[in-house]
């Protein structure tokens, strides 16, 4: 390359400028990178050390649970529907299964809040404390809704956890897991928020997760989820995983769902919720532009319990629901966790536009229905023997995302021994039982009684939005 000579010469002065400017500084540059260490191992000091604090507060308050239970299992060759077609199911064999998980002692007499799906259906329960004490638990109260438990041991003036508001939690607020991830005790995990409010992802019917990524494992499930002063904000409850281990992503319980749920167990026997008896879905931009909205914020009322505390606020089919008490709403799960979290007796102000004008109407919110009947065993002895029924509400139905009217029960659980088992599943509308309509859960044993063990059974079905007759055969 040629260079004309005025252009070498502006070169070689900038080059020497250059090059005395780094004779000037250079000299300084370990004295600033010594300086910005030491700052820099200072932050480093304080946040281990806060970190230690905050662990060795929280820690004496996470207990390690192990639970057994016996299930029975098809004693087959091998799991071939051909074979069981021709052969039935043959035997069962009983097995015991053992697993483990965590919990946070809530009160000092030894009510301790951990997850329904480690407890459900233990025989027994082994609670271990920090300080290598063990005590039987007994269950308290189970909310397969939210899936909190309580148990209870048999102790006094134990380590307590700190309430936090999970409510004021932010995205990006720094987190520490505290469990017992296969098995090993008291393990502490760093991380930070990665999000707050994660729905729709079908593990549980009210669902309000706190994402993390502090590191989550099998048996953290029930631990404590604590923020920087060592308050608990949620309860680790899941993972999404493909291996089977952690990857990044976490779910926690929100500290205010828990407390509410064990406050209603401890104090009344029961999970008691709001209820307001309305169907909602989504609002599209489609569906706002047929509904005079001009923006996609909201939720669209589709159908009201009549009745029911929204039918005599006047709340109407059609109607876009855009704030619940003040707190302004973009889908229908924040809507659903805020009416059940409401005392039943409480007044809210509900805002909703009507034809594009807007509106405030206010409601009583009331206690939500019972939840679940079991038709009794000892009334029924034939292929719908161990089959647990609900009546149908409007919640139900949305979140079975039925729109239209029907009248029956829903399945909500089928036993291990009955006829039934693989036949009927949960979610199942049974509206008909050998042509017969069983539009309540006293309607459903009545009917379903008076048939024999050795008689078929017609059902008259809806799964997943579709109706169709299905068959249990006699004995």
């Amino acid at each position: 390359m040629n260079f004309s000579r005025p252009r070498i010469k502006n070169l070689l002065l900038i080059t020497a400028a250059f090059i005395l400017a780094a004779s000037l500084i250079l000299p300084q540059a370990p004295l600033a990178a010594a300086a910005d260490s030491g700052v820099s191992s200072d932050i480093l000091t304080q946040l281990g050390d806060a970190m230690s604090r905050v662990s060795e507060k929280v820690n004496p308050a996470v207990v390690n649970i192990s639970t057994s239970k016996t299930v029975k299992t098809p004693r087959l060759p091998f799991d071939d529907p051909q074979f069981r077609k021709y052969f039935g199911e043959g035997r069962t064999q009983k097995q015991k299964v053992f697993s483990l998980g965590s919990g946070v002692i809530a009160t000092p007499d030894g009510y301790i809040v951990t997850c329904n799906h480690i407890i459900e259906g233990a025989e027994d329960i082994v609670v271990r404390l920090n300080d290598s004490r063990e005590f039987k638990g007994k269950i308290i109260g189970l909310d397969s809704r939210t899936d909190i438990a309580i148990i209870k041991i048999t102790a006094e003036n134990l380590p307590t956890v700190t309430w936090g508001d999970s409510d004021k939690l932010r995205t990006g607020a720094i987190v520490i897991a505290i469990g017992n991830p296969y098995g090993l005790s008291q393990t502490v995990t760093m991380g930070i928020v990665s999000a707050t409010g994660r729905a729709g992802m079908g593990l549980v019917d009210y669902e309000d997760f706190i994402q993390t990524d502090a590191s989550i494992n099998p048996g953290n499930s029930g631990g404590a989820l604590v923020n920087s002063r060592g308050e608990l904000i949620g309860i680790n409850d899941a993972i999404f995983s493909t291996t089977g281990g952690n990857q990044g992503i976490g779910f926690a319980i929100p500290s205010s769902m828990a407390k509410n749920v064990m406050d209603g167990i401890i104090s009344q026997g029961k999970v008691v919720r709001g209820y307001l008896g309305i169907q909602v879905q989504p609002l599209t931009a489609d569906l706002a532009k047929q509904f005079g909205m001009k923006h996609e914020k909201g939720i669209l009322v589709v159908d009201v319990t009549e009745g029911g505390p929204a039918d005599k606020g006047g709340i109407k089919r059609g109607d876009v629901i855009v704030g619940f008490d003040n707190k302004d709403l973009d889908n229908p799960f924040q809507l659903k966790n805020l009416v059940a979290s409401s005392k039943p007796g409480k007044v809210v102000e509900i805002k909703i536009f009507r034809e594009g004008n807007p509106l405030i109407l206010p409601l009583v919110i009331i206690e939500m229905p019972a939840e679940t009947v079991t038709a009794p065993e000892t009334e029924i002895n034939n292929a719908l023997k161990g089959v647990t029924v609900q009546d149908l509400n409007a919640d139900i139905l949305q979140h079975l995302g039925v729109t239209r009217e029907v009248q029956g029960v829903v399945v909500m659980n089928v036993d291990e021994e009955s006829r039934a088992l693989g036949v009927l599943k949960r979610g199942d509308i049974i509206i008909e039982i050998n042509r017969k309509p069983v539009g309540s859960v006293s309607a459903f044993k009545e009917v379903a009684s008076k048939i024999s063990q050795k008689d078929d059974i017609l059902l008259l079905v809806m799964r997943g939005g579709v109706v169709q007759y299905i068959t249990l055969a006699g004995q």
